[in-house]
């Protein structure tokens, strides 16, 4: 009974769902007639409500207004449903023409049905759609864009690309674009500009407002007021502070663009009345500038150097802007136009007008003669046209970076120019003038070259093999300043430059420069009585001094660094205002007189000797184990001396002085253990109150050879030290103990601080007991390299997560010793594993 009980239950289910189904279907059907002229009124209403907006659309359209996306959406959805229920009013009157029994019946009731059923449908959807169709307002100012004219041609497309993504990523909202004059930086903020008018956006408005290096407040206000329509008589009575509240007012409530061209300095903009840009806010700000520093005090969150091109980008430049005509004139123009192209240094500004330039020289007589010129500097479209836009960022600096940044176009072109030795030239040239001790000048003369690069008028080089620095000079920023010496040497006859002209006699009076000889005469210093600076160094065929040396009385620093001059003349015995002498790398020195360097008693910085364990072997060099104790006797008694370089040594009775006064530190060869603990050597006195006062200077340490030597926990006493290479010491355990940490402590007489917090290149060779470096993780600020090399119980290097955190570090050592590391977590091995390279 029960199953027929739930089977009889199925049963009267299925014909009620049954009946409903053919109940509705027929409502469907009966009310055809009521449904398909209540759509032809609907569709009527719909049409008439689209068309009102339409109307307001393209009126709004007429007045420069932008067309909301919501309306746009909303009338694109009205014309589908307005072409769908045409088409079924269309086929109406046959559906209905089917209907029979007063309008209950079909005769196709499926056919029917399914009709009946898509005019309720899209009654529905005409009902809805109208209920959306409800607008305060049908547009809005459209984006802005005044369209500027661009040089296309310049090859400026991967930073571009690098610009556009900033401008799309929400996180970024001001960005600044800085390099060299003439490199391309409007070129590249009008492309930007451009593209805004063609891309589809978010922006409100985009406003261009030329800055330039005299403008102020009012004039930028000005600029942006004329791109939001403040120009009138009223706008131009306007104080200042009125007309950036009424900037704020519009910008405000928009997202905008705004890009400044051409910056010299920071621009307030609170003052000028652009609200900053910020992620809430979706606005940008795109500024150029020349100089690295302005993007800083802009607080630009990305600054972009736009770099010259590379060669072949220089290139094809120069061919479009000479034209194939003048290329394929002569046979021999398309290399002689390479040539000039290449003394063109990838700056665009250059390219592009001496290419129009060259445009219609035909002759190679033409071309050879554009490259003497620019070889020279002197070529007239570089002078009227380059040079004097370049100047405007040297006539932007004060006085004494002017002759500084002079300074370094006595260099050869490409030249590399060590850092450290540049401020120790312009210290003896007395063009550091804030300080009399070399040391404290070093940091007016960092500051400096640092104020030059921000201005991209000197360029960072690559570092050398032991961390030195080192800087460049752009040829054709190089160029400009001779242009300028060549100026100043008519009016003052205070410059004058020649490179590259190997002199084989005496130069004449009237045009000095620094000679290049195999030998030099006696009379060869006779008429420079007020030369400061003597720099011989890397002429090798060099291999004596003259007795007329003693004629430099002026002479403040001489450089006889990689010459093969085998001994010093007496005669330099009056050279009485030398603060500098470098003899390093003089493999064939043999001799330096008795009281010779005890006689230069303002000498600051002393160099002798070379580097790396590259110790001389030939015979007849300075004997420098026997006479090293009477020399640093004299060094002694230097009271001004503040930075010295000696030769390895193997004994630290050679060390007992002022060791603040040390740069480099070679120990090479010491086996004697009790000699090797340095932070006795810390003062001359009792310990000192402050821990740096005792190997302040101290930058450069290699050890080498010394067996009995466990450790060099001392070198906490270092804090300056940027370059560390410990080799073949085969009992070094550890480089920094935590054992002996107390004997530092009880020297300086307070806890120790954080050690390397400078270094930058650390170099472990062939010590197979060393274990560790230090015994936890440190930040290692300014670190760029580690070489591991041969020491195989060395497991952990004293790095985590947060070590030399955006610095990119390289670590070099052997493939089966770095799968062998231990690591904090995996967060460093993951951190790390990027910077490693296999010898």
């Amino acid at each position: 009974m029960g199953n027929c009980f739930s089977v009889q239950c199925s049963f009267e289910n299925i014909l009620i769902r049954g009946w409903d189904c053919i109940v509705g279907r027929a409502n469907y059907v009966c009310k055809l007639k009521e449904t398909h002229p209540a759509l032809a009124a609907a569709l009527a209403e719909l049409r008439a409500k689209k068309n009102d907006i339409q109307r307001k659309v393209d009126l709004a359209e007429q007045q420069q207004l932008k067309r909301l996306d919501q309306v746009h959406l909303w009338l694109s959805n009205a014309e589908t449903v307005i072409t769908e229920a045409e088409n079924l009013i269309a086929d109406g009157p046959q559906q209905i023409n089917n209907l029979c029994l007063g309008g209950c019946l079909s005769k196709n009731c499926q056919s029917t049905y399914k009709f009946g059923k898509k005019v309720a449908k899209m009654l529905q959807d005409i009902r809805d759609h109208m209920s959306k169709g409800v607008f305060e307002e049908v547009a809005q100012p459209a984006l802005s864009v005044v369209v500027r004219p661009e040089e296309r041609s310049i090859a400026l497309e991967s930073t571009f690309d690098k610009v556009w993504s900033c401008i799309l990523d929400k996180d970024v909202g001001i960005i600044g674009l800085y390099g060299i004059g003439g490199v391309g930086k409007t070129t590249l903020l009008t492309q930007i500009n451009n593209k805004f008018s063609t891309t589809p956006n978010d922006f409100d408005v985009v406003i261009w407002a030329l800055v330039s290096k005299d403008s102020n407040v009012e004039k930028i206000q000005d600029e942006i007021g004329a791109n939001i329509g403040f120009s009138n008589e009223s706008w131009k009575n306007k104080r200042v502070d009125q007309k950036a509240v009424e900037i704020n007012g519009v910008l405000r409530n928009k997202r905008f663009v705004v890009l400044l061209d051409d910056l010299w300095k920071r621009v307030d903009l609170n003052k000028v009345g652009i609200p900053e840009p910020s992620q809430e806010n979706g606005s940008k700000l795109i500024f150029t500038t020349r100089s690295l520093e302005v993007c800083g005090e802009m607080e630009a969150r990305n600054k972009i150097k736009v770099e010259c091109l590379k060669l072949e980008e220089a290139w094809k430049l120069f061919q479009e802007k000479v034209g194939d005509e003048t290329l394929h004139s002569h046979p021999d123009i398309p290399k002689l136009a390479k040539q000039v192209a290449e003394e063109c240094c990838g700056l665009p500004l250059a390219l592009v007008t001496i290419g129009r330039a060259m445009a219609c020289k035909t002759t190679p007589g033409d071309w050879n003669y554009a490259i003497q010129k620019l070889k020279q500097s002197t070529l007239p479209k570089m002078e009227n046209e380059v040079y004097p836009l370049l100047k405007f960022s040297y006539d932007n600096l004060p006085p004494i970076m002017k002759w500084c940044l002079l300074y370094c176009c006595l260099y050869p072109e490409d030249y590399n120019i060590p850092k450290s030795r540049l401020v120790e030239y312009w210290f003896c040239e007395g063009l550091l003038n804030e300080f009399d001790r070399i040391s404290e000048a070093q940091m007016q003369g960092d500051h400096i070259i640092n104020s030059l690069i921000y201005a991209c008028l000197l360029e960072r080089a690559q570092e050398s093999f032991d961390g030195e620095e080192y800087v460049k000079m752009h040829d054709v920023i190089r160029d400009m300043c001779l242009w300028i010496t060549g100026e100043l040497e008519e009016k003052e006859q205070s410059f004058f430059v020649k490179s590259g002209a190997q002199l084989l006699e005496e130069p004449d009076v009237k045009a000095w420069e620094a000679a290049k000889k195999n030998v030099i005469n006696d009379d060869f210093f006779q008429f420079m009585p007020h030369l400061t600076i003597l720099d011989l160094s890397r002429n090798r065929d060099l291999k004596a001094l003259p007795k007329g040396i003693s004629q430099l009385i002026s002479l403040e620093c001489i450089d006889l660094s990689e010459t093969c001059i085998t001994e010093l003349p007496k005669e330099m015995t009056f050279l009485t205002k030398l603060k500098m002498l470098d003899l390093t790398y003089m493999e064939h020195l043999r001799r330096i007189p008795q009281n010779l360097i005890s006689s230069f008693s303002k000498l600051q910085i002393f160099r002798l000797g070379v580097d790396w364990g590259d110790f001389p072997k030939e015979d007849n060099v300075l004997d420098w184990d026997n006479d090293n104790e009477k020399l640093i006797e004299e060094l002694k008694s230097l009271q001004h001396l503040n930075i010295l370089r000696i030769p390895p040594i193997k004994s630290m009775s050679a060390l007992q002085k002022n060791m603040e006064r040390l740069e480099r530190l070679n120990i090479y060869g010491c086996q004697n253990k009790e000699g090797m603990k340095m932070e006795k050597l810390h003062t001359r006195g009792s310990p000192s109150t402050n821990y740096t006062s005792g190997f302040h200077t101290l930058r450069n340490v290699v050890i080498s050879h010394c067996g009995k030597l466990k450790d060099v926990t001392w070198l906490f006493l270092a804090p300056n030290l940027r370059y560390l290479e410990i080799w073949q010491s085969s009992e070094m355990e550890e480089i920094l103990s935590e054992g002996r940490l107390g004997d530092v402590a009880d020297v300086v007489g307070i806890p120790y601080p954080i050690p390397f917090l400078n270094l930058q290149i650390l170099r472990l060779c062939d010590l197979p007991e060393l274990k560790s470096i230090y015994w936890d993780a440190l930040p290692f600020l300014c670190l760029k390299r580690i070489y591991i090399s041969n020491c195989p119980k060395l497991k952990k290097l004293p790095l985590n997560s947060d070590s030399a955190k955006g610095n990119h570090i390289t670590i070099k050592g052997e493939k089966d010793w770095w799968e062998q590391l231990e690591w904090e977590n995996e967060a460093t091995r993951n951190a790390f594993m990027p910077s490693f390279q296999d010898f």
